[in-house]
């Protein structure tokens, strides 16, 4: 009897259990959904065309339905003082800066001074987004051409950068670097791999999805950079019209009529788990066109 009473004891709470956990594990599955990837719009300044104060175009972009815009660090046509009283009075964030300096100076350029003062660009940009409540500095990490071999490249660039690190520490902004038609790093692995090397937090990755259909396919550089990516660069590019008009012209087209596949782009980012701020870098213009962008990045959001 003893037996028999503990078997059928042992079978009871095993059914509570499983009951239990499937209630549980169904739980979870209703209260923690898979973030959307791209959940805030931004835009870079320079695409607004409009004649306007920067408060003016600031509450203009705000009233389009931006969440934020990307300005250009160092910029001596702003002053901070407009810049955080357009920020405060509009409610529309900045999210970080792009760089001005480095395809005019890159920082694998053979004069060490232009390096230097590449470097010293950063540095303010780095204190510049601070002061804006931004997270991360666009930077090209550097440019392959005739006078800059590849290991060149490769080497000043990671020598200047770690120069940057204890500003980067001590402003709490990262260094995000873009892939960019500049012939280098253009293999995934190799850009996941550039960052890596650094082995400091304070690094990661801008990912352009239309500048990469040129070198590769946006999934695979998804799955390759994977939490390093830290911001997204959204454009869209079109194989047919690469052919048919030459190379440049392939970024000449809306968002969804080219070939970057968004809703295979959006899958990717999703299963590594990013989500956050993916701002347009496409030709711009005045409030009309500024509008048009928005809701083509809605169609995007929603691929």
């Amino acid at each position: 009897m003893q037996r028999r009473e503990f078997i059928k004891s042992a079978a009871i709470a095993t059914s509570a259990m499983a009951v239990t956990s499937s209630v549980v594990s169904g739980a979870t599955l209703q209260t923690a959904p898979l973030a959307k990837p791209m959940i805030k719009k931004s835009l870079k300044w320079g695409m607004v065309k409009e004649d306007l104060s920067v408060m003016d175009k600031f509450k203009l972009l705000k009233d389009l339905g931006y969440d934020g815009v990307e300005l250009d660090s160092p910029d001596d046509k702003i002053t901070m003082k407009e810049i955080l009283e357009a920020r405060d009075k509009t409610g529309l964030e900045l999210p970080g800066t792009v760089n001005s300096m480095h395809w005019k100076l890159p920082l694998s350029d053979p004069d060490p001074k232009k390096r230097e003062e590449c470097v010293k660009s950063i540095e303010k940009a780095l204190i510049d987004t601070k002061a804006m409540g931004g997270t991360t500095v666009l930077v090209v990490p550097g440019v392959v051409n005739a006078t800059t071999t590849y290991a060149e490249a490769y080497e000043r660039s990671q020598k200047e950068i770690r120069k940057l690190l204890p500003v980067a520490e001590k402003t709490g902004v990262k260094i995000a670097f873009e892939n960019v038609w500049n012939q280098f790093l253009i293999s995934p692995l190799e850009a996941a791999r550039f960052v890596d090397e650094f082995k400091h937090p304070m690094v990661g990755w801008y990912f352009d999805v239309g500048n990469v259909l040129r070198y590769g396919w946006p999934v695979s550089w998804i799955e390759a950079l994977d939490k390093r990516i830290l911001k997204l660069d959204l454009k869209e590019f079109s194989f047919k019209k690469q052919n048919d008009l030459g190379l440049w012209k392939g970024f000449d087209v809306e968002f969804m009529e080219g070939d970057c596949n968004w809703a295979e782009v959006n899958k990717a980012l999703t299963k590594i788990g990013y989500s956050g701020w993916a701002s347009a870098e496409v030709s711009g213009g005045d409030r009309k066109r500024l509008l048009t962008i928005r809701e083509k990045m809605d169609e995007v959001f929603k691929a």
